[in-house]
């Protein structure tokens, strides 16, 4: 569990912060996209690249240019279909996908990771190389698996009850809720930010 730094009280998130006391606090992406609209920041992307514009903005810097979108408007996938049919271009983990794959593997199917990149990056391969990449998978699939830092409070989550194990969720979400309010250790800017 990340601990928080310092003390303080949450500031009201307003134009008037600075890229790094933005940062020092936990913010929803309801409350991100709100400051976005009031001081002309795009809203789109995730919490974390909206962040980071919303930081840059905050301090006066250009915001880094946003990466080209490449999901492709191809044709998706309709019903029926079968282990010799292909993969589109830009298919995404649609319900046809998910029918498929849960009559062919079972009820345990469901997109992972693993299997939301397999479709993503494998145009020109067919179903049945997707149920067999599914099963090549499961072992490392099964172990923990890193929590993407857009899901602050499922790592938050994770750690607390791992730290304790009989908490209750109402324990938790107490306990996520105090976390939130404190500020953080100091900022750290990505790679591509500009101080």
């Amino acid at each position: 569990m990340s601990s928080n730094a310092g003390a303080g009280t949450r500031p009201e998130l307003s134009a008037a912060l600075s890229g790094d006391e933005l940062a020092r606090w936990y913010w929803t992406l309801a409350e991100l996209t709100v400051l976005a609209r009031e001081i002309g920041v795009s809203r789109s992307g995730g919490k974390v690249a909206l962040t980071q514009r919303l930081r840059a903005a905050l301090d006066g810097v250009a915001p880094a240019a946003a990466p080209p979108r490449t999901r492709s408007a191809g044709r998706q996938l309709a019903a029926p279909v079968n282990g010799s049919t292909v993969i589109p271009e830009g298919q995404r983990c649609s319900q046809v996908l998910r029918e498929y794959f849960r009559r062919e593997i079972g009820p345990s199917f469901h997109f992972d990771a693993y299997m939301r990149a397999f479709v993503a990056e494998s145009a020109g391969r067919t179903l049945a190389d997707a149920i067999a990449h599914w099963h090549a998978t499961r072992e490392t699939a099964a172990q923990l698996q890193e929590i993407g830092a857009q899901f602050e409070l499922n790592r938050f989550l994770r750690d607390w009850h791992a730290e304790h194990p009989a908490g209750s969720r109402t324990e938790a979400l107490a306990a996520w809720r105090a976390h939130r309010g404190r500020p953080r250790g100091p900022a750290v800017r990505s790679a591509g930010s500009q101080r």
